[in-house]
């Protein structure tokens, strides 16, 4: 009778869960060691750069309008319409995303995104200075402008020291670290339906 009982008593079946568990949070905690301070950083500056340049053409185009509305100077109207186009640019530019990168090869290089920043920034700082009444413009564009020249003068000495190619590289290795994660948990995954459904015909 006691034979009986001490066969038909169940396995059980939180062992094993418990084991793969531990197990895949190690290797989790093995593989991810956490963000890469240098692609952070990076990452934080591309948004700074972002929003210099929106300011950019923000005040491009407020000049365009002025320019256009009064008549007083329709060539100064179409410079500033390059200059909303080329801002666009370094917008999408710093989002990095493939299919401008893939056209535009120079863009990937910190050294020519910095050029067109510069180029962007002189465009901005071009305009005159109008009357007593529009200062809040005035002040706006040399904000603008001298903000944009600075991030493009990062860019140029950044990409001299080659950190461009070695934010790259990491932001590479980055990319294979999280898609090995990725198979890593789905292999835990399937190991542990596998362990259930042994444990379910043993049952």
């Amino acid at each position: 009778m006691a034979e009986r009982e001490r066969e038909t008593l169940p396995l059980p079946p939180a062992l094993p869960r418990a084991s793969s568990s531990s197990s895949r949070a190690r290797a989790t905690a093995v593989v991810r060691p956490g963000p890469d301070p240098l692609l952070v950083i990076c990452r934080c500056f591309s948004f700074v750069t972002s929003l210099t340049a929106i300011l950019c053409v923000a005040v491009n185009v407020l000049s365009a309008v002025r320019s256009f509305k009064d008549g007083s100077d329709v060539f100064d109207g179409i410079f500033r319409c390059y200059a909303v186009v080329i801002a666009f640019i370094v917008v999408v530019a710093e989002t990095e995303w493939g299919f401008v990168i893939k056209f535009w090869k120079i863009l990937e290089y910190w050294a020519g995104r910095g050029m067109l920043q510069i180029f962007v920034a002189v465009m901005t700082r071009a305009f005159p200075d109008y009357s007593s009444n529009q200062k809040e413009l005035v002040l706006l564009q040399n904000i603008a402008s001298y903000m944009l020249l600075a991030c493009g003068l990062v860019y140029v000495i950044s990409g001299i020291l080659c950190i461009g190619f070695l934010k790259r590289s990491r932001q590479k290795k980055e990319t294979t670290r999280e898609q090995a994660v990725k198979d890593l948990e789905e292999l835990e995954r399937r190991r542990e339906e596998l362990e259930q459904l042994l444990i379910t015909e043993r049952i």
